[in-house]
């Protein structure tokens, strides 16, 4: 490992890397610690923070610019924003379970599944981790998919297996 790869990164590739560094360790703590506690909220305020700093920094990155200076990462971004604003409307509305579940599922599928692609060759993730082997982030990325996709398909694969119907 060599944090050669972020030192000499742009500003804002350190700023992005920051902020998903921070949301990923706050986020477990924010989403499964006891709602109702004021460590929660501010915790929940912290993790938000940075995610919008996340999000916000994306826009400074253009690596992969398909359309202009724009690529599909920064659809996700813009979807980010918005679930963090859904999330924020939801525990205003005091709907606990619409606010867990959209942060949840920010932090799951829109942090850690979207961040498993930073381990791409090329990436500075990669060049930071595994610098005399690149590939192995090809078996990163396809072992945290693996596991994503299997947490997502087995409670419904008991749920058919038992006669329940699955939810839409």
């Amino acid at each position: 490992m060599t944090m050669s790869a972020i030192l000499t990164a742009s500003p804002v590739i350190q700023l992005h890397i920051a902020a998903a560094c921070l949301a990923i360790l706050l986020g477990p703590v924010a989403l499964y610690m006891r709602p109702g506690q004021g460590a929660h909220k501010m915790i929940g305020c912290l993790w938000v923070a940075s995610m919008a700093v996340l999000a916000l920094s994306s826009f400074g990155i253009h690596g992969f610019a398909l359309i202009g200076p724009f690529s599909p990462l920064h659809g996700l971004a813009l979807l980010t924003l918005w679930s963090l604003w859904e999330g924020i409307r939801r525990a205003r509305m005091r709907q606990v379970a619409a606010h867990r579940r959209v942060f949840r599922n920010l932090y799951w599928y829109g942090l850690m599944v979207a961040g498993l692609f930073n381990f791409l060759p090329g990436r500075i993730v990669n060049r930071t981790l595994f610098p005399q082997l690149p590939e192995l982030g090809y078996v990163l990325i396809a072992l945290g998919l693996t596991i994503a996709l299997s947490l997502i398909l087995y409670p419904r694969l008991q749920r058919s297996l038992q006669g329940h119907p699955t939810p839409r």
